[in-house]
C-alpha cells in the first residue's frame, strides 16, 4: 500500500466522516452522538496500541484482582482488562455526552454502574466489555471491545431502569477487534459497516461497507467441550451440522473462544455462533447488556437473526446489569433451524 498516496486521497471515508454523514440525516441532532462515538473510537485506538505491545510492557498476566464475574465463573482479571476499563471510563466521562440528567456507564469489569457527576452529564447510557476474550491475550489470539448505546429520556433523573432496557431500544452497537488488523464494526440502526485502522494515518477507514451476512452458512462455532451438558435442541442441531441427513456437505467447526473474533467471522462468512445454556450454566454464560445485545443488534442489522432458545434476543428485558443469557446468532436460515428445534421440543413438553 502506498501510504504517501493515501495521505493525499480525498475519497477515503474515515469513521469520523461517516458518523458525521449519518448525523446529517437527522436535522434535530445536536452532535452529541458523534462526539460520544468519537470518544469510543479514541479509546479503541489506545487499547489497540497497548494490546500490540502488551508483552513488551509486561501488561500480560494477572492483576491480582478478580472482576465481578469471577466468583461464579472463575474469570480472573488481566492487567490489560484493568487498563482497558480505565481507558474507556475516562474517555466516556471526559466526552461529557453520556446521558441527560445523568451519565450511566456499565462495564463488565465493574460490579456497579457508574453514574457520572451532574456537571459532566450527557444524554446517553453506554454498556461495554472493554476487553472481551482476555484469556487469549497470552497466545496472541484476536480479542476485542464490545459496546452498545442507549439514550435516556429528558423527563427524569436517570436510574438503572434506563439501562435495563431490551436490546431493540439500542441506538447503536459495535465492536473493535484487535488482531492481524484493527477492525471497527458499527451499526447506528441503518445497516452495518466495517472500518480498518490505517496506522500510517491514525484513522479508521471504511473497508467493509454495508455488511450483509449470507442467508446460509457452512460454519458453526461452539465449544463442543460442553456437549455432554447441552439440551436436546442444541445437541440435535450440532449433530445435523456434522452428519447432515439430506446429502449435503457437513459444516466446518471453527471456534476461537473470543466472542468478537468468532462473531466477526460469522458476520462476514455466514454460519452460526452458539453459546447455549447447559447443565453447568443453566442461564447461559454471556452477559446480556454488553455481549448478547450488541452482537444481536449487529446481526439483525446485517440481515441475520439472534435467538436465546426462548425468544428473539433483542426482546429480552434484563433485570440485572450483569445478567446472562444463552445465545444463538448468525445467518437467517441457520437460526431458523435452531428455532424450529426448540419449538418442536416445546410441543413435546
Amino acid at each position: 500500500m502506498d501510504h504517501a498516496a493515501d495521505a493525499h486521497r480525498t475519497d477515503l471515508m474515515t469513521i469520523t466522516r461517516f458518523v458525521l454523514n449519518e448525523q446529517s440525516k437527522y436535522p434535530e441532532s445536536r452532535g452529541d452522538f458523534s462526539i460520544l462515538l468519537n470518544h469510543i473510537v479514541l479509546g479503541c485506538k489506545f487499547v489497540c496500541s497497548v494490546v500490540n505491545k502488551a508483552g513488551l510492557a509486561k501488561l500480560i498476566g494477572l492483576a491480582g484482582e478478580t472482576n465481578v464475574q469471577a466468583s461464579c465463573c472463575g474469570e480472573e482479571q488481566k492487567k490489560l482488562d484493568v487498563l482497558s476499563n480505565e481507558v474507556f471510563i475516562k474517555a466516556l466521562v471526559s466526552s461529557g455526552r453520556t446521558v441527560s440528567y445523568g451519565c450511566i456507564l456499565v462495564s463488565e469489569e465493574d460490579e456497579e454502574a457508574t453514574f457520572v457527576e451532574p456537571s459532566r452529564r450527557g444524554r446517553y447510557c453506554v454498556v461495554f466489555d472493554p476487553l472481551d476474550g482476555s484469556s487469549n491475550i497470552d497466545c496472541g489470539v484476536s480479542i476485542g471491545t464490545i459496546f452498545g448505546i442507549y439514550m435516556v429520556k429528558d423527563d427524569h433523573e436517570p436510574t438503572l431502569d434506563d439501562v435495563l432496557q431490551p436490546g431493540k431500544n439500542m441506538l447503536a452497537a459495535g465492536y473493535c477487534m484487535y488482531g492481524s488488523s484493527c477492525t471497527f464494526v458499527l451499526s447506528t440502526g441503518s445497516g452495518v459497516n466495517g472500518f480498518t485502522l490505517d496506522p500510517s494515518l491514525g484513522e479508521f477507514i471504511l473497508t467493509h461497507p454495508d455488511i450483509k451476512i449470507p442467508k446460509k452458512g457452512k460454519i458453526y462455532s461452539v465449544n463442543e467441550g460442553n456437549v455432554r451438558n447441552w439440551d436436546g435442541p442444541t445437541a440435535k442441531y450440532v449433530e445435523k451440522c456434522k452428519f447432515p441427513q439430506d446429502g449435503s456437505s457437513a459444516k466446518s467447526l471453527r471456534y476461537i473462544g473470543s466472542m468478537v473474533a468468532d462473531v466477526h467471522r460469522t458476520l462476514l462468512y455466514g454460519g452460526i455462533f452458539l453459546y447455549p445454556a447447559d447443565k453447568k450454566s443453566p442461564n447461559g454464560k454471556l452477559r446480556v447488556l454488553y455481549e448478547v445485545f450488541p452482537m444481536s443488534f449487529l446481526m439483525e442489522q446485517a440481515g441475520g437473526q439472534a435467538f436465546t432458545g426462548k425468544q428473539r434476543a433483542l426482546d429480552l428485558v434484563p433485570t440485572k446489569i450483569h445478567e446472562r443469557s444463552p445465545i444463538f446468532l448468525g445467518s437467517y436460515d441457520e437460526v431458523e433451524e435452531i428455532k424450529a428445534l426448540y419449538a418442536a421440543e416445546e410441543k413435546k413438553a
